[in-house]
């Protein structure tokens, strides 16, 4: 498996909305994310912090996404 790379959560919402994601609802600092094909995740954003490398992995997994994937959006 590739390695995830370090991003934050800003930039994971601007990657997944390249995907056809839109952010559905913001419950304090957890961006709900939905894509028309019903795929959903959640993303934390905390200003100046990057998401931990389990929680990507777990986005990913929720959205059946790659990292390559999410490489070639980021």
């Amino acid at each position: 498996m590739p390695p995830v790379p370090s991003v934050s959560g800003e930039r994971v919402v601007r990657a997944l909305e390249k995907a056809g994601f839109v952010v559905a609802r913001v419950t304090g600092s957890h961006h709900i994310m939905r894509h028309p094909d019903g795929r959903g995740t959640t993303v934390p954003v905390h200003p100046g912090r990057n998401v931990a490398k389990g929680t990507l992995r777990g986005i990913l997994a929720d959205i059946n996404m790659h990292v390559e994937e999410l490489r070639r959006l980021l």
